[in-house]
């Protein structure tokens, strides 16, 4: 579906509203050729030109097909020649008006190049103005739509503060945005600047995977990776890292109110990383690791992750088990990586949410953290990710008799059609429905049939 939709002919009301349904916690803008070079001070703006014509390149990202899409959508590459997310009304079209995600959180990650600390602060300074300008100008963002990410260089903390305190106040930034591969961890006080910054303004702090380049890039305990696809398994131990840095380095009991995002650095491996500090915690005590808190409880007042990469494993109960075990309504932000090539669609990663996580995740964690509107001008045509989800079927009655026998269970499975969407009603006896977790139920059923799923009394 097409849907002309755009600032040139935006022709409806912006005072009516609609509510918020979806929160995208990670796009990915990137400047046209040339647009952000009159941002870049000298010297670094001829250095970056240079670079940009295969200076001293080298590619360490080799995602499938990366040589003919550069790990992007073939799709978000604007007819004009430029990279992938560099149309703002691309952007719009394809993950506001035809995905269904409701705000935007713009992540730019074309600070990478840098490689001194001057250069990095440079990029930083100019990413901010470049998203402003041409992405959160009134003109740009007619339809409210996008936030940007104040981008602060890490490496420079001085400088990093400085750069909060310069756009904190923007309507339109809502989060810090750094490099995730840091050395020392972020639990070092030299990073304490930072920390204040954020929290004097309420705006968490994100960090996206692999912003670093060369020395800075994610190692492993026994080195460098051999291959890509090591990396792309490993790095979560990155971050992993950085929350024990955080949490008993002190960092949360220094700031109370810190708010830190981890964006695409996975996160089903937190569970297990909660209970191995929860032990230590448990055999050492309060004198030796000076906490107030269980190390779980920090991650669950103070840490957050974004759904992409969504790992998927074959028995769909695992992914649910894991998800109610890490109260993941809590910690977890839905992110689709728009414009990569492992997009994820939000109705898809609804689906795969428990029923009463589903609106936490998808919306109203973000909506909180951010603190962005519960409502936004409503888009004639927009294509709502949320409300009553329905999806093509590729189960059957079989199937959910399946999902049911894996529960120990049995009832009676009903396929309909209402409004040309298949609707599978389950009936079970009041007896079987207190015996089980009707939410996992649920989920386990809307997994295994691709539909909306009823679960009624006998």
């Amino acid at each position: 579906m097409t849907i002309a939709l755009n600032r040139h002919h935006a022709t409806f009301d912006l005072a009516t509203t609609t509510p918020v349904r979806v929160v995208d916690t990670d796009v990915h803008p990137s400047p046209k050729f040339g647009e952000l070079a009159p941002f870049i001070p000298e010297p670094f703006r001829t250095r970056f030109a240079k670079r940009g014509e295969g200076a001293g390149s080298g590619v360490y990202y080799d995602a499938p097909d990366f040589a003919h899409a550069m790990a992007m959508r073939v799709d978000s590459y604007p007819d004009d020649g430029n990279f992938a997310g560099s149309d703002p009304d691309l952007l719009f079209q394809q993950l506001i008006m035809e995905a269904g995600s409701d705000i935007a959180i713009l992540g730019p990650t074309n600070g990478s190049p840098g490689q001194t600390e001057e250069e990095v602060h440079a990029l930083a300074v100019a990413t901010n103005l470049w998203q402003d300008e041409c992405w959160l100008s009134t003109e740009v963002n007619w339809h409210r739509r996008f936030r940007g990410s104040i981008v602060a260089a890490i490496e420079d903390p001085a400088a990093a503060a400085r750069e909060i305190e310069t756009w904190a106040g923007h309507e339109y930034f809502s989060q810090v945005l750094i490099n995730a591969e840091m050395r020392p961890a972020w639990g070092d006080p030299r990073y304490d600047v930072v920390w204040a910054a954020a929290a004097r303004h309420d705006i968490p702090v994100a960090c996206h995977l692999s912003r670093g380049r060369y020395n800075e890039l994610p190692m492993s305990p026994v080195g460098f990776m051999t291959y890509n696809h090591d990396l792309m398994v490993s790095y979560s131990m990155l971050a992993a890292n950085q929350v024990m840095s955080l949490i008993f380095d002190g960092v949360f009991d220094r700031f109370p109110t810190l708010k830190i995002v981890f964006i695409e650095h996975a996160f089903n491996w937190i569970l297990p990383l909660m209970w191995r500090m929860d032990a230590m915690y448990a055999k050492h005590g309060v004198p030796e690791t000076g906490l107030k808190r269980k190390p779980s409880d920090y991650v669950k007042s103070n840490i957050w992750f974004t759904t992409q990469p969504l790992d998927y494993p074959e028995d769909k109960l695992e992914l649910t088990n894991a998800l109610e075990w890490m109260e993941a309504d809590k910690v977890l932000l839905f992110s689709s990586d728009y414009p990569h090539w492992t997009f994820d669609d939000p109705r898809w990663v609804a689906k795969h949410m428990p029923e009463h996580m589903r609106e936490a995740i998808m919306f109203q964690n973000a909506i909180e953290l951010f603190h962005l509107p519960k409502e936004v001008p409503a888009l004639p045509g927009q294509k709502r990710a949320l409300g009553v989800i329905t999806y093509i079927s590729r189960g059957t009655e079989n199937d959910a008799r399946g999902v049911l026998a894996r529960f120990g269970v049995s009832g009676t499975v009903v396929r309909t059609i209402e409004s040309d969407e298949e609707v599978f009603t389950v009936s079970l006896s009041q007896e079987t429905r207190g015996q089980v977790a009707e939410s996992r139920l649920h989920t386990a059923l809307e997994a295994a049939l691709n539909a909306e799923v009823r679960i009624i009394s006998a």
